[in-house]
């Protein structure tokens, strides 16, 4: 239920390790038509067709913003076959949790869902098949459901690459605030405050090198419907966030002369160096493309090769979402607008997926 990114990749990601069921997808008729279209499902109907879109169904994935998955919860109580699960991959987990627990009798089973992946893009167009490949996806579950049910799901998540994790909604929302909740509302108040400055003086954003835009890189992201809605549902957690990393701010304030602020530098320096490196950052934003690739030896070299006998120089290689065996993302930096084109225009001649994100 709703095909854009995540249904979509869902789709995808299932057909292409060997999933034999029939899929379904649920939405608006130009998004049906489109997923279609690119395979991401079998069969397609809208919103107002739900009783014969869920009629036989054993799995039911909502894949909306959080608020619209809420609505939906109602319907799906009305029209679900017994013994049906029901999921959803929102962002926060207790209300909907809670909202389900409310609606869905013992013959409708309820497993919250979160897979930390996304895009750039949004949208069935940006759907792909190996969006879940080595993504952590957290189940979170409110009242117990039959261990068959749970481990039939789980085993299909990991047939599509992700790896899964179990918290409860309380944990979940607390987690999340603090890892990704709190970094978005640090972000978009760094950049509204040099933002300011640099109207008063249009000297601070010319000079916002690589570790401001590393740090505020996510401060693009649009309020609606995602952030309106994560801010709605876990408001509590991200204020109890927020007064804690306020606080850490107030103490360093007081010691911004002191050497007891080396050892503040040193745990954090610790910390971070045991995250999994991201892609390093540059200076000035780079023109990205995503090429979809198989894991085979010499896929770089032949990809590199290809760019070298055109003159087109890559700034930066990143290989994301891949799993050993099976296939991945490769994404490609360079420095100008028209080499992405050209290179676009290569790999599309060497018979890659490739596009812009």
């Amino acid at each position: 239920m709703g095909v854009g990114l995540i249904g979509g990749s869902l789709g995808l990601a299932l057909r292409r390790t060997g999933f034999t069921g029939r899929i379904a997808g649920v939405s608006r008729d130009t998004t049906v038509a489109r997923a279609l279209e690119l395979e991401a499902i079998d069969e397609g109907w809208t919103y107002t067709q739900l009783d014969k879109a869920l009629a036989g169904a054993d799995l039911v994935v909502v894949c909306t913003p959080i608020v619209r998955i809420l609505e939906l919860l109602e319907e799906i109580a009305r029209h679900a076959d017994p013994g049906t699960l029901v999921t959803d991959v929102g962002s926060t987990k207790r209300r909907i949790v809670e909202r389900a627990e409310e609606l869905f009798g013992a013959d409708i089973h309820f497993l919250g869902g979160h897979p930390m992946a996304g895009s750039e893009k949004a949208g069935v167009d940006a759907a792909d098949p190996f969006l879940f490949q080595n993504a952590i996806y957290i189940l979170a579950e409110g009242e117990p459901i039959p261990d068959e049910v749970r481990d039939r799901f789980t085993r299909l998540l990991r047939q599509i690459g992700a790896k899964v994790v179990e918290l409860r909604p309380e944990l979940h929302d607390q987690v999340v605030a603090a890892i990704s909740h709190l970094p978005q509302m640090m972000a978009t108040a760094l950049v509204e405050m040099v933002g300011r400055k640099n109207e008063e003086q249009s000297c601070f954003l010319p000079l916002a090198a690589g570790g401001f835009r590393d740090l505020t890189r996510i401060a693009s992201s649009p309020f609606a419907p995602v952030w309106e809605d994560i801010c709605r549902t876990n408001a509590d957690q991200i204020g109890a966030m927020l007064d804690e990393y306020v606080a850490m701010l107030q103490d360093f304030r007081d010691r911004l002369e002191e050497e007891s602020l080396a050892t503040d530098f040193a745990f954090a320096n610790r910390v971070r160096d045991s995250i999994p490196r991201d892609a390093k950052g540059f200076i000035h934003q780079l023109n990205e493309i995503l090429v979809q690739a198989e894991d085979r030896p010499g896929i770089l070299a032949e990809i590199a090769t290809a760019m070298r006998e055109e003159s087109i120089n890559i700034n930066d290689i990143e290989i994301v979402k891949v799993r050993e065996g099976e296939g991945g993302t490769i994404r490609l930096g360079f420095d100008a607008e028209d080499a992405a084109q050209r290179a676009l225009a290569v790999l599309h001649g060497l018979g890659y997926q490739a596009r812009r994100p």
